[in-house]
């Protein structure tokens, strides 16, 4: 499925930890680093693809995952002449790309990679929120840039529930909590 500019419908997803971080997956065979991503087939939205993909990459189901956002609008990059398929019609140049947030909300031993047919990826990693733009393929920076500004304000560390105020301490409000702590 090619719209009419050249470019293919596809999800990326950013998995973030309660800490921040990002999940950062490296190809099979290959000394490449990515997000996750995926077609939109026919037929499916982008919602449905996002959570198709995220079982398919990194065998999590909706239940391992807060959704937190998508981006506005599409992010497009085009591929590189040499990793462009002469000869289909229509000629995909490239992808469009709807981003969404999510954090994992599962232990980490839920992420496995022997759900995809073949599997996508052989190993992952947690790697700082801007890491991946000094790693990823330098067609898909922008895009990743682009991605990581917009969704910045839903993906920093989860909140940390406050503690409440030990009963018998002077001054102390039934209302009152201790600030949160935690990685900032």
């Amino acid at each position: 499925m090619v719209d009419a500019d050249g470019f293919r419908p596809n999800v990326g997803i950013i998995l973030a930890s309660a800490a921040g971080q990002l999940l950062w997956a490296k190809r099979i065979g290959m000394d490449a680093w990515q997000f996750p991503q995926g077609g939109i087939n026919p037929g499916e939205t982008a919602e449905q693809a996002v959570f198709r993909e995220l079982r398919e990459e990194l065998g999590l189901d909706p239940g391992h995952v807060e959704p937190l956002g998508v981006t506005r609008d599409w992010l497009r990059y085009t591929l590189p002449k040499r990793y462009q398929r002469k000869g289909r019609i229509p000629l995909c140049i490239g992808q469009k790309q709807r981003w969404f947030a999510l954090r994992l909300t599962a232990s980490e031993s839920a992420v496995r990679f022997d759900f995809g047919d073949p599997p996508e990826f052989e190993r992952w990693r947690w790697v700082d929120y801007w890491h991946p733009l000094r790693e990823v393929v330098a067609f898909k920076r922008d895009v990743y840039q682009a991605a990581l500004h917009e969704l910045q304000p839903l993906l920093r560390p989860a909140p940390v529930a406050p503690r409440a105020m030990p009963e018998g301490v002077a001054g102390a409000d039934p209302g009152d909590s201790l600030p949160a702590s935690g990685p900032a």
